[in-house]
């Protein structure tokens, strides 16, 4: 039987398969992972796939788990409770295992915030800007409990991270990890003030 995307079939693999994201998805704009059966295998992997891997504690450096439309928080779609409890079960994990938990550190974001308006300040780098600002969680032994940092960032800090920490290159010439890293003004921490690398 074909699958379909009806959204009135009662067909459990139907159902899961709504609840995939292709926008949200990064590796599918990226033709070297796409465009290659044994790099698709190799890289884009379940949720399932990470738990095992944290259990038995085979974590790749890197790892992205995006949760499903049904649990990942947005407004339109999901519960923020359940965002809290796939965050909570990951925490759960390795707090299981001591040794990755000591070698990890796990950054939490979630759709912008929560469906409120946000009147931050958007870097005009090009068209879109450097988008609306985003809430980010960094649970490690490496940071410091319960302070708020209030440096700007933007959507791609993430990546930049994994690029310097790696000293790899950004992904392309063309791709917005490329763009200047923010400076923030003194006065004001939310508002950039002059760009640098």
């Amino acid at each position: 039987m074909a699958l379909t995307n009806n959204p009135t079939s009662t067909d459990a693999n139907v159902q899961i398969g709504l609840t995939y994201c292709n926008i949200c998805n990064f590796e599918s704009y990226s033709s070297a992972i796409m465009g290659d059966p044994a790099q698709r295998a190799a890289h884009i992997k379940d949720a399932t796939d990470f738990f095992a891997a944290v259990d038995s504690e085979q974590l790749p450096a890197v790892s992205f788990v995006k949760p499903d439309a049904l649990l990942d928080g947005h407004p339109a779609s999901s519960k923020f409770t359940l965002f809290e409890h796939m965050v909570e079960n990951i925490l759960d994990h390795l707090n299981q295992h001591p040794e990755e938990r000591d070698e990890t550190a796990l950054m939490i974001t979630f759709d912008e915030g929560g469906g409120y308006y946000d009147s931050g300040y958007i870097q005009p780098l090009d068209f879109f800007g450097d988008g609306p600002r985003i809430p980010l969680i960094v649970v490690s032994k490496y940071t410091q409990g319960g302070h708020v940092n209030h440096s700007y960032a933007d959507h791609v800090s993430i990546t930049k991270f994994i690029e310097r920490n790696w000293h790899l290159k950004p992904l392309t010439e063309r791709s917005r990890d490329n763009f200047p890293n923010p400076r923030a003004q003194r006065e004001n921490p939310y508002a950039p003030s002059i760009a640098r690398r």
